[in-house]
C-alpha cells in the first residue's frame, strides 16, 4: 500500500476538492468547474478541454500539490510542507525511544477505537503543547478535586524518573508512583502485554522502565502530544492504563481544534479494552473530567495574556534552574533531571519554536 497526501485544492479556483472525512475514491472531481484528478493528484479530465484551453493544453503541471515530505514511524504517518526540513528519524531523534516505550509494547501492535473525538477551544494551539510537554506541576492545583474525587492520589507528587528534555524541543515526563501509594508494575497491563514485552520493543531496557512508571507525558514538536497513565475512570473503579495522542490543530490565534485517538495494544483482553476506552472517555474524551479542567486553564491563558497589560510582560519559566544536574540512574535518552517539578522541557521548547521564527526561509534569502 502506498500512502500519499496532497492538497485538497482544485487548481483552477482552489476550491475544496474532497468533502468527507474517510473512504475510498478512485478520483476527486472538482464541484465548481469540473476539473477530475485521479487519487496520485494527476489532472485527468477538464470539461470541454479541447474548446476551452485548446488541444495543445499540458495537464500534467497541474496535478494537486503533494507533500514534499511523507514519511511513518511507529505506524503514525508524519508529513512536511517543506523539502528542506531533515528526514523523519533526524527530526524525531531520541524521541523515538520515548514513542517505543508507549506503542510498541506488544509485538501484536496497538489498535485505534474510532475516528479522534475532536472539539474546538478557544485557546492558542501552544497551550496544549507547552503543558503536555513537560508541566507535572499543574496537577495538584488544576486537578485538585480529581485528587478529591479519588481519581488522583491525594497531595499528588511527581517523582523521579520524570523530566527528559530532547533534542528539537520534543520532551517527556516519565513518572512513578508518589511516596507511600501503591502502584502495580507495568501500570497495571494484562499478562497478555506484559509477557511479551521484550519481544515488543526489541530489548529490556524499555520494559525495566516501563515496570516502575505510573505516568508518560510529552509532546513531539510542535503540537502532536500524547499520554499514557495509569488513572481511575471514577472513585469506585480501580485505575486502568490509557493511551491517546492528540494533535492541537491551530485554527487562529486564538482557537484551536484538538484531534484525540484512542489506542490500545492489540492483543489484549477484551474486557481491558473496554474498560481502557472507557477510563480515557471520562477522564481524557471529549467530556473527560481532566480535559475539562485543562481546557478551562487553556483558555484563560489565551484571554489573560491578550490584555494591553498583561500581554506585555514576560512570563516565568524559571523553574528547575537550580537544579540541573542530570539524574544519573535514567534509563533512556536525553537529558533527564530527577524532578518533575521543572520547566526545562518547556524552555527548550520555545526556544526552539523561537529559532524557527528567527530563520529565513530559503526564498527570503534570494
Amino acid at each position: 500500500m502506498t500512502i500519499r497526501a496532497m492538497s485538497n485544492s482544485c487548481r483552477h479556483r482552489g476550491t475544496l476538492l474532497c468533502r468527507t472525512e474517510s473512504g475510498n475514491e478512485s478520483a476527486f472531481q472538482c464541484p465548481y468547474h469540473g476539473w477530475t484528478y485521479r487519487n496520485n493528484g494527476d489532472l485527468i479530465a477538464i470539461p470541454a478541454q479541447q474548446a476551452v484551453y485548446g488541444a495543445a493544453f499540458d495537464k500534467s503541471r497541474l496535478g494537486l500539490r503533494a507533500l514534499p515530505m511523507l514519511d511513518s514511524y511507529a505506524g503514525l504517518v508524519f508529513g512536511c510542507v517543506s523539502d528542506e526540513a531533515p528526514g523523519l528519524d533526524e527530526y524525531l531523534g531520541d524521541m523515538r525511544w520515548y514513542i517505543d516505550l508507549m506503542m510498541k509494547k506488544s509485538p501484536a501492535g496497538l489498535e485505534a477505537w474510532g475516528a479522534p473525538q475532536r472539539w474546538v477551544i478557544d485557546a492558542n494551539w501552544k497551550t496544549g503543547a507547552d503543558n503536555f510537554v513537560g508541566d507535572g506541576y499543574h496537577t495538584v492545583m488544576t486537578h485538585r478535586s480529581m485528587c478529591e474525587l479519588g481519581l488522583l492520589p491525594p497531595d499528588n507528587v511527581a517523582v523521579s524518573p520524570a523530566h527528559v528534555s530532547l533534542s528539537g524541543g520534543h520532551g517527556a515526563g516519565v513518572l512513578g508512583a508518589p511516596p507511600g501509594i501503591p502502584a502495580p508494575p507495568y501500570m497495571g497491563y494484562p499478562e497478555e502485554v506484559v509477557s511479551g514485552l521484550s519481544e515488543g520493543y526489541g530489548d529490556d531496557v524499555h520494559g525495566e522502565l516501563l515496570k516502575r512508571t505510573m505516568f508518560i507525558h510529552g509532546n513531539v514538536f510542535p503540537n502532536l502530544s500524547f499520554l499514557n497513565a495509569f488513572i481511575a475512570k471514577d472513585g469506585q473503579s480501580m485505575p486502568m492504563p490509557i493511551l491517546t495522542l492528540r494533535q492541537w490543530r491551530p485554527l487562529d490565534a486564538a482557537r484551536m481544534e484538538v484531534w484525540s485517538w484512542f489506542f490500545v495494544e492489540r492483543n489484549a483482553p477484551e474486557e481491558f479494552k473496554q474498560q481502557s476506552f472507557e477510563t480515557y472517555v471520562r477522564t481524557f474524551g471529549v467530556g473527560g473530567v481532566f480535559e475539562q479542567d485543562d481546557a478551562e486553564i487553556f483558555q484563560a491563558i489565551t484571554k489573560g495574556t491578550r490584555g494591553e497589560l498583561a500581554g506585555g510582560v514576560e512570563l516565568n519559566l524559571e523553574m528547575g534552574l537550580d537544579n540541573l544536574a542530570p539524574d544519573p540512574t535514567w534509563l533512556g535518552p536525553g537529558r533527564p533531571l530527577a524532578s518533575g517539578y521543572a520547566e526545562q522541557n518547556q524552555r527548550e521548547y520555545w526556544k526552539q519554536y523561537f529559532d524557527y521564527l528567527a530563520t529565513p526561509r530559503r526564498d527570503e534569502n534570494v
